[in-house]
């Protein structure tokens, strides 16, 4: 009588549906450092101020964790500066109010460990081309890139960019990512602004064009040049981490598409992006476009980067700081019938623009996303084009509870691979748990191998646990079973049948013992049966036999 008194209750509190729902979704917010637009708002002047700043990242981070993200979008290098101690690039303005002034600490290292505490992915997001405006540039004095490599630098329009045709760029900036890849341990580099300025065309680069051009037409030459960036870039990372994910965030519309006119302001023709071709090469494992757009000016457009996506990852960029700007007047339903769009036509997740709004909560536009799309949690698909194979599962779990807490332990197998191995944690009231149901992740990227959480329910006792190894890829072991049930006690199902056993099978029975119907194959399982309870009967290839109660409600 408990062990129903239990089951009810359960099924009440998690409201299990028939259908598993989908574990891979890349969810992904932008925190911005420049100006201390995302964070931070705290400037690191003293212990006291510097303990501030960390804990005013951290209730960030919290946030995300709490709402179901999985990938920070960091902004890591600024305008020719960055937040990190760096032989190349002085100290950000932002982190003291002071540039160039050491902020105590190192905001990068602090921000990626905060990240990996709560099971987020940390991609260091790095603004490519511009370097910065006159003020930026006369507070960086002698530190600055137009004094340092004036031969790079060219002004346009009241701001410094460095010169993409000479070939010195890809240079400089391949040099300062590998001191990123190399120095701390990133999960993603994200190249943003890796293009021509607005109004590009009339960039003032024809020096570099006489020099280099070499008789091409000069907008092809263009997006050769930026072509280049991105894969030298690619190919450095790889050949350092090749775990490391390597994205871009090119502005939304690629170009005119058969379906809808971009207008003029496009990735290919407008700033010399040629994106679409570095997912057909192979340079980019992640694109996130920049889809600010409503209505036609989105939905056109994310389906030509669907289609043309190469096998790689394709994430729309969503332009929640509309909700905010009043000469725009967007509402909330304009991003969430985004998301159900992206969600319907297959494309990988979303990103969104930028935390502040998020945290914000602005027009409801969380609490909605929570409600309606982040219930569970998700993790970020396995890179199965650089790595498919899967580390080998964990071994001897062990399952203690205290008064409050539960503690897993499992051993490790003792095989090394390359950029190591977390760990993945699953519960289910089902029996064998389904590691591909969404609602069955409980902690992932758990760096140890044992985990203490807190008990949080009476029914936590009753629940199955099981642990797998993921590798740097994404790729995952299968799981190691932390507990089973006893040979004497019943399984119960909720909209769902047990896994038919290698060599054996299945027999489905009516709740008065009349058998409906024998599978030897889980593709052979019926997911159509009337609301009801049905009695199944386990066989495996020795002939022994197991029952599992099964109650479909839906």
């Amino acid at each position: 009588m408990q062990k129903i008194i239990v089951f009810l209750l359960i099924i009440t509190t998690y409201c299990l549906s028939i259908h598993s729902s989908n574990k891979y979704e890349i969810r992904a917010s932008w925190i911005t450092t420049i100006g201390g637009l995302d964070w931070p708002t705290t400037k690191a002047s003293s212990p006291l101020s510097i303990k501030k700043q960390k804990e005013e990242l951290c209730r960030q981070l919290d946030f995300l964790k709490d709402a179901n993200f999985n990938t920070v979008l960091f902004q890591t290098r600024l305008r020719g500066d960055v937040i990190y101690p760096s032989i190349y690039e002085t100290f950000a303005e932002s982190l003291t109010g002071h540039t160039g002034k050491n902020p105590g600490y190192d905001p990068l290292r602090f921000a990626i460990d905060e990240c990996h505490k709560r099971g987020l992915e940390f991609h260091a997001w790095i603004v490519c081309i511009p370097i910065g405006n006159n003020r930026q540039i006369q507070l960086q004095g002698k530190n600055s890139l137009v004094k340092k490599k004036p031969e790079l630098c060219k002004k346009f329009n009241g701001t410094w960019y460095l010169d993409p045709g000479n070939p010195g760029t890809a240079v400089y900036l391949s040099n300062i990512i590998k001191e990123i890849v190399s120095n701390y341990d990133i999960d993603g580099i994200h190249l943003d602004y890796i293009r021509y300025p607005e109004n590009g065309k009339n960039f003032p680069d024809k020096v570099s064009f006489s020099k280099y051009g070499k008789g091409m037409d000069i907008a092809q030459w263009r997006r050769d040049n930026i072509t280049h960036i991105v894969r030298k870039i690619y190919s450095e990372v790889k050949s350092m981490k090749p775990w490391v994910k390597v994205s871009s965030s090119p502005v939304g519309k690629y170009n005119d598409t058969q379906r809808y006119s971009s207008y003029g302001w496009n990735a290919y023709n407008a700033v010399y992006q040629d994106a679409q071709l570095w997912l057909k090469e192979g340079i980019q494992d992640i694109i996130f476009p920049m889809m600010y757009f409503k209505k036609n000016q989105f939905y056109p457009f994310a389906l030509d980067w669907q289609e043309n996506k190469h096998g790689r990852w394709v994430v729309p960029g969503l332009g929640i700081y509309f909700l905010e700007e009043r000469k725009y007047e967007w509402q909330s339903n304009e991003i969430l019938r985004q998301i159900h769009f992206i969600r319907r036509n297959s494309l990988d997740g979303q990103a969104f623009f930028r935390n502040k709004f998020l945290i914000n909560n602005s027009k409801d536009i969380t609490t909605n996303i929570k409600n309606q799309f982040y219930k569970d949690k998700a993790v970020v698909p396995p890179m199965k084009w650089q790595d498919s194979i899967s580390p080998l599962s964990p071994k001897n779990g062990e399952l203690s509870f205290s008064e409050n807490h539960i503690t897993l332990k499992w051993d490790t197998t003792g095989i090394y691979k390359k950029g190591g191995v977390s760990y993945r944690i699953y519960s289910s009231i089902n029996y064998p748990i389904n590691i591909n149901d969404a609602q069955c992740i409980a902690y992932n990227n758990i760096p140890q191998n044992e985990f203490t959480f807190p008990l949080c329910h009476s029914w936590d006792k009753s629940l199955y646990w099981a642990v797998t190894s993921v590798d740097r890829y994404g790729n995952e072991s299968l799981p190691l079973e932390i507990n089973k049930p006893q040979e004497d006690e019943t399984i119960i199902l909720i909209n769902t049948f047990p896994n038919i056993p290698q060599r054996g099978y299945i027999i489905i029975k009516d709740i008065y013992g009349i058998e409906l119907m024998k599978c030897t194959d889980s593709s052979q399982l019926p997911s159509n049966l009337k609301s009801g309870t049905y009695i199944t009967d386990i066989i495996n290839a020795d002939g022994n036999k197991r029952t599992a109660t099964v109650i479909i409600t839906v």
